[in-house]
């Protein structure tokens, strides 16, 4: 691991070690009673740790030779920072005081999110400012915001160059791992181009389109060497609608136009690798120089939480990650990735706290994973979300109360109620499935709020909980890393990698 960052690292894990040994769960007496207090002197220690640590660190001006860029979909800061608390809690550290590998991370900035045209945008619009250094509209990728979503005509002559498209011309390797779909909208932003980020097979365009889809981009890939590693869900939309999934007998492609995509790509890449398990994965040799293509779910792979009970086994996020960064790193001229932890956004959409912290732990972890592999001197590595959600972290909770608890225990282990005489969690959701349409409000103090399917209760009913239109942040460590600080548009940070990364 790079010295300065790890001593960062070290510092953050011993300051926040001391505080809780275990956690109230509701109806248990207050935390206070329980735990181990930090005295002030403990947190004057713990300043003066984080302000050594920034004096440490090194300022590096040169050009970066690699990229790596996170995207927690849907990661906004009550997501980071309920992801901390759980992170802690879960390996039986104080939550509040622990520090993830994104905090670590030396500088930040804010970072605006709005789309061409809407307040809140989608993950389409975002990934592209992200990739492209341009805004366009909700629903569109990589193309300029003069076409019109779902208009086929009016795509020509809009295509806007990705940052993975450049880097390709400038020799790097490349590659794009997400556990959503790797046809979805934030990896498709990468290498596809399209007024509508639905058309992933050709069973999605409209009638006589003369529009590629998207996962035909991705096979037919125009730049000399293509992607050498893809990695995450999504196969169907590779194969024809007549053809069975090769995990699930009960599901086929969705290709209509018969064409097997992976067969094409196969014969494209004769050396490449083809993997759709985990024994498979496991058997890949990173030091080979042969592309990668793994697609291990028909759809999105699995949330962290379920991963373990998937029939045919699905890599993790770190081992994902891992086998990227050292195959990658084989490339002379140096590589670009993207990671995106496409499922926090899923499981914040069915009101699912407790899946959206677990995959946010996960990314994290491949976050750890990364930083310490790879050397700063010439690696920018960001972490960033598209955007935000509306999920809130509320109440007067004790600290070392669990995350998945209730906002408020008094020190006899009453929980305090709301105006309806009721409980409710530290969790919860502008809007989403957990309202009930006519019903009165359920008493939490009646429920498992720790369970893993438990839905967060929300103030207004709607089928999916919305995205959140508030800034995120983007975290950064490595060469000119610096240039991250502020407030700045979404846009922005393609340019400002663009410009580290010599391109």
């Amino acid at each position: 691991m790079n010295r300065p960052l790890a001593t960062l690292l070290c510092l953050a894990t011993l300051w926040s070690a001391p505080v809780l040994a275990q956690h109230n769960a509701p109806g248990e007496a207050a935390p206070d009673k329980q735990r181990a207090e930090q005295t002030a002197a403990d947190y004057a220690a713990q300043g003066q740790a984080q302000l050594q640590a920034r004096l440490a660190m090194p300022a590096r001006n040169g050009k970066a030779k690699n990229l790596i860029i996170f995207i927690g979909d849907g990661m906004g800061v009550s997501t980071l920072t309920a992801g901390r608390i759980w992170e802690g809690q879960k390996a039986g550290r104080d939550g509040e005081s622990n520090e993830t590998a994104i905090d670590a991370m030396p500088y930040s900035a804010m970072v605006k999110t709005y789309s061409h045209d809407f307040q809140v945008a989608d993950s389409a619009a975002t990934a592209t400012a992200l990739v492209t250094g341009t805004k366009t509209r909700s629903g569109m990728l990589s193309v300029a915001p003069a076409a019109l979503r779902g208009k086929c005509e009016t795509a020509a002559g809009k295509d806007v160059p990705t940052l993975f498209e450049q880097a390709e011309s400038a020799g790097k390797a490349l590659g794009v791992i997400s556990t959503a779909r790797i046809t979805h909208a934030t990896p498709a932003s990468t290498y596809a181009h399209s007024v509508d980020r639905n058309w992933e097979s050709d069973g999605e365009l409209p009638a006589g389109a003369a529009c590629r889809d998207i996962a035909r981009q991705l096979v037919e890939w125009p730049h000399a060497r293509g992607l050498k590693l893809v990695l995450g869900g999504g196969r169907a939309a590779f194969m024809p609608s007549t053809q069975s999934d090769p995990e699930y007998a009960d599901k086929k492609g969705t290709r209509k136009d018969g064409r097997d995509l992976v067969a094409e790509w196969k014969k494209k890449h004769p050396k490449g690798q083809y993997v759709w398990n985990a024994s498979q994965f496991a058997a890949l040799n990173p030091a080979d120089s042969a592309p990668v293509f793994g697609l291990f779910e028909p759809s999105h792979m699995q949330f962290e939480a379920d991963r373990a009970k998937d029939k045919a086994g699905e890599p993790s996020l770190v081992e994902m990650v891992e086998l990227a960064v050292r195959k990658l790193g084989t490339s002379e001229q140096g590589y670009v990735l993207m990671v995106e932890g496409g499922r926090i956004d899923h499981a914040h959409h069915g009101g699912n706290a407790h899946r959206a912290l677990d995959d946010t732990v996960a990314l994290d972890a491949a976050i750890a994973k990364a930083l310490e592999l790879v050397n700063l001197d010439e690696t920018l590595v960001l972490v960033t979300a598209d955007h935000s959600h509306v999920f809130t972290i509320a109440g007067y909770p004790p600290r070392g109360n669990s995350i998945f608890g209730l906002a408020s225990v008094t020190e006899d282990g009453e929980p305090i109620t709301a105006r309806d005489g009721k409980a409710y969690t530290t969790l919860g959701y502008a809007n989403g499935p957990g309202a009930k349409v006519g019903e009165q409000r359920a008493d939490p103090a009646q429920e498992d709020t720790e369970a893993l399917n438990y839905l967060q209760q929300s103030l207004v009913p709607t089928s999916g909980e919305t995205h959140g239109g508030e800034d995120v942040v983007v975290k950064a460590a490595g060469p000119q890393a610096q240039l991250f600080h502020g407030t700045i548009e979404q846009h922005s940070i393609y340019h400002i990698a663009k410009h580290i990364l010599g391109l």
